[in-house]
């Protein structure tokens, strides 16, 4: 089984990306969760979200404690919240930041990857929502689940011009992911 553990802010659209990891995932012909876990309710406030993938179903009703990926849409709230806790060895952590992996200084195994989600969700977007761009990214560094699915589940959730601008930045975070590949 597959955990993925997302920290960000309340209105980045945390339970949103869950969700549409966890539809991507099932869409796939997986079995998937996923679920919130909030503190206090208000915008800004820290904010988890957690999705279980697997081949056959899952029976497990908890928080992901142990996550074999951390997605990390706001990079500030590393400063103040435990983020990396229980983070498998060799795992990864995606963090929506303007910096290099390295200028994170994050110790360990993981793999660290970074992508300007923001700065793209307003380009794109035209709103501070990076979620869409995260699952992207994630999508395109792990192949868990594919972008196809993805970009139906974004299309089902969110349709009209909402859902083709999320698909638009979703497939641009995919690019920049592919791009660094190739130079690699």
């Amino acid at each position: 089984m597959i955990e993925i553990r997302i920290h960000g802010r309340g209105g980045q659209g945390n339970v949103a990306a869950a969700e549409l990891l966890a539809i991507a995932a099932f869409k796939d012909g997986k079995f998937a969760q996923a679920f919130p876990s909030f503190g206090a309710e208000r915008v800004g406030a820290p904010v988890q979200a957690f999705v279980r993938i697997d081949d056959k179903k899952i029976r497990i009703r908890e928080d992901v404690r142990t996550p074999d990926y951390l997605i990390v849409q706001d990079q500030f709230l590393m400063e103040t919240v435990p983020v990396l806790d229980g983070l498998k060895e060799g795992g990864l952590v995606l963090v929506n930041a303007n910096v290099r992996p390295e200028e994170l200084n994050i110790k360990g195994s993981a793999t660290i990857e970074t992508i300007q989600a923001t700065e793209i969700a307003l380009e794109i977007i035209g709103r501070p929502i990076p979620n869409a761009i995260m699952i992207g990214a994630f999508c395109s560094i792990t192949g868990l689940v594919s972008l196809e699915a993805v970009q139906q589940a974004i299309l089902e959730k969110f349709p009209g011009a909402v859902g083709k601008n999320n698909v638009a930045a979703m497939e641009r975070a995919h690019e920049i992911i592919q791009e660094r590949k190739a130079h690699a």
